[in-house]
């Protein structure tokens, strides 16, 4: 399989729904064809699940059930892996906590990131964009953002490696990233999440002639638009989650691109977390920090409505 490549699995004619559903898997030559497929059908099975909640007014119970079908699948997969990004820390989620190990125990040792469901809210309100994702690398390579939920973010193409830098203004990146792509300003698209937080972000995007577009929620579908060659954005920033930003790394160490991150913590509990923790908070985390490995694999599926 090749290190970019879309997948369609077929869904039984004797399940919920008939026909296929399209998964992303990136750097699947690194592992096993059986350990590919087996982390691809954990995100199928999530995506599944949580489409039977798709615009039922309970994102809660859609995480839930994206958790639990995500789990049941990679509990039995040929690797011995560890959760380093789960869900147990931020959500006080019972299953895929940081911490737990997964698999057979037989193959190739990793640490696994998860988000069963990113953009549980979509879900909810029956909105596309939601899709449910699974990361792996060796085992110790990926970054361990303990106490730590939320990480500003910069994210472009490969033509924004060396030229861009988070401790630039967003303004200084839109003009740098304009004309090493050999575009007007008023051409560059940038992705940001539509929270209060980033008002005076997108006013000074604006301000400066960039495009902005505002995700509701999914950042890590986003970043992986902004990363791939020719795509609808060129450029994602702004505060998200920090496990969304590791797997997002891998993501981008996959499609070869650009990604820069810092530690941001959004409250005074969190700010203390992080400094017990020991984090440096000053520090830009590039994409080597982020995930220490070439040998990734990033297996992603949208959720859809089950009728």
């Amino acid at each position: 399989m090749s290190s970019n490549t879309t997948a369609d699995a077929a869904i039984p004619s004797t399940g919920p729904r008939s026909g296929t559903i399209t998964s992303i898997v990136l750097g699947g030559e690194h592992y096993s064809a059986e350990l590919v497929d087996a982390v691809r059908a954990a995100t199928v099975a999530a995506a599944l699940a949580a489409g039977g909640w798709f615009g039922r007014g309970d994102k809660n119970a859609a995480d839930a059930a994206a958790v639990a079908a995500m789990r049941g699948e990679l509990l039995p997969a040929p690797f011995a892996g560890y959760v380093v990004i789960g869900e147990g820390e931020k959500d006080e989620a019972p299953m895929l906590a940081n911490g737990e190990e997964l698999g057979s125990g037989q193959g190739p040792a990793c640490d696994i990131a998860v988000d069963p469901l990113d953009g549980t809210r979509l879900v909810q309100e029956g909105l596309p964009g939601s899709v449910c994702v699974i990361a792996l690398a060796p085992r110790g390579t990926l970054f361990d953002p303990r106490d730590v939920f939320y990480m500003d973010k910069l994210i472009s193409s490969a033509p924004a490696r060396g030229v861009l830098n988070l401790r630039a203004t967003p303004s200084e990146n839109v003009r740098r990233l304009a004309e090493v792509l050999g575009k007007p300003v008023t051409e560059i698209t940038v992705a940001v999440l539509d929270k209060p937080r980033h008002a005076s972000l997108v006013a000074e995007l604006l301000g400066f002639g960039a495009q902005v577009v505002l995700a509701g929620e999914g950042d890590v579908s986003a970043a992986i638009d902004a990363a791939t060659p020719g795509g609808r954005i060129d450029l994602a920033m702004g505060i998200g989650g920090t496990p969304e930003g590791v797997l997002t790394a891998c993501a981008i160490r996959a499609l070869g691109g650009f990604m820069e991150g810092r530690l941001a913590p959004q409250s005074d509990d969190q700010l203390a977390l992080a400094v017990a923790a020991g984090h440096d908070l000053d520090r830009v985390l590039t994409l080597d920090d982020l995930v220490a490995s070439d040998r990734v694999l990033f297996a992603s599926t949208p959720v859809t409505a089950r009728s």
